[in-house]
């Protein structure tokens, strides 16, 4: 009796320890390659609400053009980067940042405020970049016409080191852009998209530290 006691409480015990470390949300990444970034998915799954402030219209009239360079960025990395991870990571941001770039264009259409309008210039070989102005919503961490230049000089290692350096810097202030519309924002998918960028950007920016220690 004794024993099958002592048996029950071990394996008792055993079950319990297993089933939380299954469920440890923040269990680490394992070795060899980072974790992947929050899906924004469910950014996209609700209806758009009409209820909106001009803080969310400024939020997603910032965002697409933030977007929309950063996905001028990454498409750089197909031909000049030398990095597999560089390239892993460039071809990640476009996949997931143009559904939300058309995701904000629905909300403005939704609230019946006017899209970004495309400037004349982005990039050597790219698309025009928006060039509406902002308001109050500063666009927090856009490189500028001359580095856009100076990034799409570069090659193989160069690139690399360039590329992760300015993305970092892009992504950061994407970070500080949806982290104010989560404070000042109306809108609940506008405040759900913006949690999402934060948890996504903020992932890559610590994997783009990582690989500039190896590139």
């Amino acid at each position: 009796m004794r024993a099958r006691l002592v048996g029950g409480v071990i394996a008792a015990a055993t079950a319990a320890l297993v089933a939380a470390g299954c469920s440890d949300p923040g269990t680490a990444p394992p070795a060899g390659g980072p974790a992947p970034a929050p899906s924004p998915a469910s950014a996209a799954a609700a209806p758009i609400s009409p209820e909106h402030s001009q803080a969310d219209v400024l939020f997603v009239q910032g965002m697409i053009p933030h977007h929309q360079q950063a996905i001028a960025m990454s498409s750089q990395a197909t031909d000049r980067a030398s990095s597999p991870e560089v390239k892993d990571l460039a071809a990640r941001i476009g996949q997931a940042q143009a559904p939300e770039i058309e995701r904000m264009n629905q909300m403005l259409d939704a609230w019946g405020a006017p899209r970004p309008q495309r400037g004349a210039t982005a990039m050597p070989g790219m698309p025009g970049m928006p060039g509406m102005p902002m308001g109050d919503m500063p666009m927090h961490g856009m490189m500028s016409d001359a580095q856009m230049h100076q990034l799409a000089a570069q090659a193989g290692a160069s690139f690399d080191r360039m590329f992760l350096q300015m993305m970092i810097e892009h992504h950061t202030g994407a970070v500080e852009m949806a982290q104010a519309e989560q404070v000042r924002g109306l809108n609940p998918q506008a405040e759900e998209l913006a949690g999402a960028i934060v948890a996504a950007q903020q992932w890559e920016i610590a994997e783009m530290q990582g690989l500039l220690s190896r590139v």
